[in-house]
C-alpha cells in the first residue's frame, strides 16, 4: 500500500470514528469534521458560485444539512465524498437562485450609490503604487473566475473538482455519481471552453 493510500485509509478511519460518535448523539464530535473540511468546501463553493458571501452561506447550509442527516449516513462512500456531494448540490441550487434573483434586479450593481451629498462610488479607485501588483493579480483572478462562471454547471463542477481542487477521476465520479467516461468527456469540453474564454479575456496578459 502506498503512503497516499495509507493516509487516505487513516483519514477515513478517523472520520468514521467522529461520525459514529455523532450518530450516537455526541454533537461535539461534529466540530473536528467542520474544522477539517470547511476550507476545502468553501473553496469548492466559491469557485462554483463566484461569490464569497454566497459561498459562505452554502457551506454553512451544507454542514447543517450534513449534521441533520448524519444518522442516515451508512458509509457506502467516504464521509468526505458524501460531504462534498452535499456542497456541490447546494452550490448548484444557489447558482440557480442567483440567476432568478439577478433577472429580477432593476438596477445595476455597478451604479453609484446616491446620497444627500451626491454620488458615492461603490469601489473608489486607489492610486497607491504599493498595491498595483495585487490589483493586477486580482484582475487576472477575476477574469479567470468570470470564465469559470460562464461554464454550464455540469462543466463547471468537474473543472473545479479536478483542475482547481485536485480530486481524482474516481473521487469525482463518486461525488457526482456519474460514470468515469462522463467525467472525462465533461472535463474535456470544460477545459476547451475555458481555454477559449481565457484567450479572449486575458490575451497576452
Amino acid at each position: 500500500m502506498s503512503n497516499t493510500e495509507e493516509e487516505n485509509r487513516l483519514t477515513a478511519d478517523k472520520d468514521d470514528e467522529f461520525v459514529g460518535l455523532c450518530q450516537k448523539g455526541h454533537a461535539d464530535a461534529f466540530e473536528p469534521l467542520v474544522e477539517k473540511y470547511q476550507k476545502k468546501m468553501l473553496n469548492i463553493a466559491y469557485r462554483m458560485i463566484g461569490n464569497y458571501a454566497e459561498a459562505c452561506e452554502v457551506v454553512q447550509d451544507a454542514f447543517l444539512s450534513a449534521y441533520r442527516s448524519i444518522r442516515t449516513f451508512r458509509g457506502e462512500a467516504r464521509f468526505s465524498t458524501w460531504l462534498y456531494r452535499i456542497v456541490v448540490n447546494l452550490s448548484k441550487n444557489r447558482m440557480e437562485q442567483m440567476k432568478v434573483r439577478a433577472a429580477r434586479e432593476v438596477y445595476s450593481i455597478d451604479n453609484p450609490l446616491k446620497t444627500e451629498e451626491g454620488s458615492l462610488s461603490l469601489d473608489p479607485p486607489d492610486q497607491g503604487p504599493s498595491i498595483l501588483e495585487k490589483l493586477e493579480q486580482k484582475e487576472v483572478e477575476a477574469r479567470v473566475q468570470g470564465c469559470i462562471n460562464g461554464l454550464d454547471s455540469e462543466y463547471r463542477e468537474v473543472v473545479v473538482l479536478r483542475d482547481i481542487q485536485g480530486f481524482s477521476y474516481e473521487e469525482i465520479r463518486d461525488i457526482l455519481k456519474i460514470p468515469d467516461g462522463t467525467v472525462k468527456s465533461r472535463l474535456f469540453r470544460a477545459r476547451d471552453a475555458l481555454k477559449d474564454c481565457l484567450k479572449k479575456v486575458l490575451g497576452d496578459w
